[in-house]
């Protein structure tokens, strides 16, 4: 298969419930900011090509790629625990790219203007959010931490009128699909039975190989959404990634990360973070991120009841079930994530106490997250109190001596270890750095270092170092923001 554009348009053949047909609207002087090509060069797209004017014109909706059918998708969601019927406000999905590898990535258009689901919203985007997920899922992929990705971001050279006038942009995002929690409550609310029978096959064909050996493929569907998001949410834990909005409605089938909206990484560890400013109730602070994962799949599971059971009462009694399984499925996946950030190969019965020891001394001691699990790797560079006091060096030596009671050698160990502590993350004050730099000044330079800087999280070299530093202290809270 040559390179270039391989569209189909299944989500299409769905009943039309399911999607609107749209048309993106013109924008004025579209430009590219940014441009992946390494995800292009993955999809089997013809980097030359995009990166080029005629490119800039698909990538923000003024001309299209053949084959493509732009639609946008309706859901539901549960935001913030009310229901509310929701949708597509600003994105157009053009289709389903398949990858000369056989893979399946929906393209979708974020920013591309008015659908019949905007409520009332001009449908665009400003610069900075899309600048914003562009530098976070790809620091996520590099972080080996399942994600939408974007592939390019273009100006349109309009203004956006938020709280203050900005410059416009048009971001594209690949993703395994678009399917969301909050699009299976769609259908449980507005289609009929046999419409959410035919979403559900549409969503194990296109995310669950295998299914058709199973006597019941719905609860096939809802236990392997539960185990990807249980996976997923541990991998969160595990940097400190919060993601800000954990609505149903931005909660992937496919166990990706999706809609990077107000996240943001913590530097000291507390367990009460939350940056977004509109978690004025701290739902989904971090520590509650898990929580709310539960009470998402519940919500799913409660969608798939029709047709999990002819008897509704056992239908509801396998969703209960199904669902409690993710507190056993988080807790091991994330146990074990901890245990190779310490070097850990096999497992003990103390292992959960030498981990949350820790933890409990990193937010005594408003240790950094990301920078304690560094020192802990390379045994050097103890600044800071919680090295200092008599907590940590009776800790150290509980998880030297359970170090030496495994076969592997410490060499081993320390390997694992800078496999699994990545010496960067998005820093907060850096990608505001690049940002201010990008929209206020239209300098793209510190961006793209930045998220160069960001594919090697793992690396460990020296040209890191600028970005591993802390901010200075500041005694306002640092708080992010939706971008509509």
């Amino acid at each position: 298969m040559k390179k270039g554009w391989n569209l189909s348009n299944t989500y299409a053949s769905l009943p039309k419930i399911f999607y609107s047909n749209v048309t993106p609207a013109p924008v004025r002087a579209p430009d590219i900011a940014l441009f992946n090509n390494c995800l292009a060069d993955a999809l089997g797209l013809n980097s030359n090509e995009l990166n080029a004017p005629q490119g800039a014109a698909e990538l923000c909706g003024n001309a299209l790629p053949p084959n493509s059918m732009p639609i946008s998708q309706a859901y539901a969601g549960h935001q913030f625990g009310y229901f509310t019927i929701l949708g597509d406000g600003r994105a157009a999905l053009l289709g389903e790219h398949t990858t000369p590898d056989g893979r399946v990535f929906d393209i979708q258009l974020k920013g591309a203007g008015k659908t019949p689901y905007s409520r009332g919203g001009d449908g665009k985007a400003a610069l900075g959010p899309m600048l914003r997920e562009y530098i976070i899922s790809e620091a996520m992929h590099a972080l080996g931490i399942p994600t939408t990705r974007s592939l390019a971001v273009v100006t349109t050279g309009e203004p956006v009128y938020r709280n203050a006038i900005l410059p416009g942009a048009v971001l594209t995002r690949a993703a395994s699909s678009h399917i969301r929690v909050g699009t299976f409550e769609y259908a449980a609310y507005a289609a009929a039975t046999y419409e959410l029978k035919t979403f559900a096959d549409y969503t194990l064909a296109r995310h669950f190989a295998g299914h058709e050996y199973f006597d019941n493929p719905y609860l096939y569907l809802l236990r392997e959404t539960v185990s990807r998001q249980a996976s997923l949410i541990a991998k969160w834990q595990s940097v400190g990634f919060i993601h800000g909005v954990m609505n149903t409605d931005n909660m992937a089938i496919s166990g990706e990360t999706i809609d990077y909206g107000p996240c943001a990484f913590m530097n000291e560890y507390n367990p009460d973070t939350v940056f977004s400013s509109i978690d004025t109730a701290g739902r989904y602070a971090y520590k509650n991120q898990p929580i709310a994962a539960k009470w998402n799949l519940s919500v799913f599971a409660n969608t798939l009841i029709p047709i999990l059971d002819e008897d509704a009462s056992k239908a509801r009694a396998m969703a209960n079930d199904t669902v409690e399984e993710f507190d056993k499925m988080y807790h091991q996946n994330y146990m074990a994530i901890m245990r190779s950030k310490l070097g850990l190969f096999n497992q003990e019965k103390d292992d959960e106490s030498l981990v949350f020891t820790l933890l409990d001394m990193m937010k005594k001691y408003d240790a950094d997250y990301t920078n304690t699990f560094i020192t802990l790797t390379f045994d050097k560079n103890h600044d800071g109190d919680i090295f200092k006091s008599d907590e940590y060096k009776q800790w150290n030596i509980r998880w030297k001596e359970r170090l030496s009671r495994q076969a592997e050698s410490g060499i081993m160990s320390q390997t694992m270890m800078k496999n699994s502590n990545p010496a960067i993350i998005p820093r907060n004050h850096k990608v505001e750095e690049a940002l201010d730099a990008a929209v206020n000044n239209k300098d793209y330079s510190k961006v793209k270092k930045f998220i160069d800087i960001l594919l090697i999280p793992y690396s460990h070299n020296a040209s890191q170092t600028e970005y591993c530093a802390l901010p200075q202290k500041s005694d306002k809270p640092y708080r992010t923001f939706c971008g509509t």
